[in-house]
């Protein structure tokens, strides 16, 4: 029986919104196994929020013209301690969805503690565990920015998801082996 294989590599953007710092990582993977692209921070200028969010609009779409990714993905938005920056963070949120929206990019969403967990193994982790994970499954030379190392985290999170792999008519990719509370491991 024939596998498909697609002809090119899945290339991933991932996207972690921020009203200040909006941080994307681009991966490609190629078989099972992610490959860094690029990543960085679209930094806004003081100003207005609606400016910012301009910013914000231009600079992915800046992102998408130069990588053309296949497929997108995004934090979804959490209840912050602080309901003002909630909403700020959702209107950087909604400036992404709309960029990816005209540039015809579907989204898949994930929970910060849903990335957390597929990256580090726990859904608790802070910033420089996820930094960590993140250099050592992508083998890179140096430590990305928090921003930048977030966004590629929801990168490599889609790519474990299995949607990368049922999009291109591939069997999913296979899952980590977990310890169970009651000391067994399961697949």
């Amino acid at each position: 029986m024939d596998e498909k294989k697609p002809a090119n590599p899945v290339r991933i953007l991932g996207i972690d919104p921020g009203s200040r710092v909006t941080g994307y990582g681009v991966i490609d993977v190629v078989g099972v196994k992610p490959c860094y692209v690029a990543s960085g921070c679209i930094r806004t200028a003081e100003g207005a929020l609606e400016q910012r969010l301009a910013q914000i609009y231009a600079g992915l779409s800046e992102v998408v013209g130069l990588h053309r990714p296949n497929q997108v993905a995004i934090e979804r938005v959490f209840m912050a301690k602080n309901p003002d920056s909630a909403l700020k963070l959702g209107q950087a949120r909604g400036a992404a969805l709309v960029c990816m929206a005209n540039h015809g990019l579907s989204l898949a969403e994930y929970a910060a503690r849903q990335i957390k967990q597929a990256v580090t193994g726990q859904g608790g982790a802070d910033k420089e565990q996820v930094q960590h994970m993140v250099t050592a499954i992508l083998q890179l030379s140096a430590t990305p920015q928090a921003d930048a190392a977030d966004a590629l985290a929801i990168a490599l999170t889609h790519a474990f998801s299995g949607s990368v792999f049922s999009s291109h008519g591939l069997p999913a990719a296979p899952t980590r082996a977990r310890r169970r509370s009651t000391g067994r491991w399961r697949l």
